[in-house]
């Protein structure tokens, strides 16, 4: 997966709590066995109008937010099913990472196992990214995962808390079998001194 260490990105703002998995990634379209290709359906019911056509009163279809790759959102984000695709998606269609006040475990869980950063910051802080991604056009913040911050250039300096294996694996770009592979001598060789048992 990729690495995360610094990251500059425009901030789309996501205004509403308990968004769930089957929003984020509707169940009708967890079909592909990829992990790509599933960022077109990312809040399908949310983006798009019954005619097909792009919703124009939901967020991310809103010009200010063209291109953004750090979504903000509010409480319990990510709650519902285990859907793994539901992070697929974001990371698809371009999100780098997720800002809320508070993330259901399994979506947050998903979210580092597949390169995306899950941000927990106080209310407070959550409520003026989303007064400045509204009040500027293309507003940024960057995220730098080893000094585990969020700033803006009006002042925001967020500090935020993260597990040392889990920021260790979000930094290293490090999934489950990139982890096992750094094992890979002790494999081989306890595969060499136990092969006839293996074969059994």
């Amino acid at each position: 997966m990729k690495p995360f260490t610094t990251h500059t990105g425009i901030v789309a703002t996501l205004d509403r709590s308990n968004v769930d998995t089957d929003q984020i990634i509707p169940k009708q379209f967890l079909k592909r066995i990829e992990r790509t290709g599933f960022g077109q359906y990312l809040f399908f019911d949310w983006r798009f109008l019954e005619d097909g056509s792009l919703n124009p009163d939901f967020e991310l279809n809103q010009p200010r937010f063209e291109n953004a790759s750090i979504l903000v959102g509010r409480k319990n984000f990510g709650n519902g099913s285990s859907r793994e695709h539901a992070v697929w998606a974001l990371d698809d269609y371009g999100i780098r990472a997720v800002i809320a006040e508070s993330f259901a475990d399994i979506f947050y869980n998903n979210c580092s196992k597949n390169g995306l950063l899950p941000i927990v910051l106080n209310a407070d802080h959550v409520q003026l990214i989303h007064d400045r991604a509204n009040q500027h056009d293309a507003y940024e913040v960057t995220i730098d995962l080893n000094e585990q911050t969020v700033v803006d250039d009006y002042g925001l300096a967020s500090a935020f808390e993260i597990d040392s294996f889990r920021k260790q694996c979000l930094v290293g770009g490090l999934d489950q079998i990139a982890l096992t592979l750094n094992h890979i001598g002790k494999i081989e060789q306890f595969e060499k001194e136990n092969g006839d048992w293996l074969e059994r």
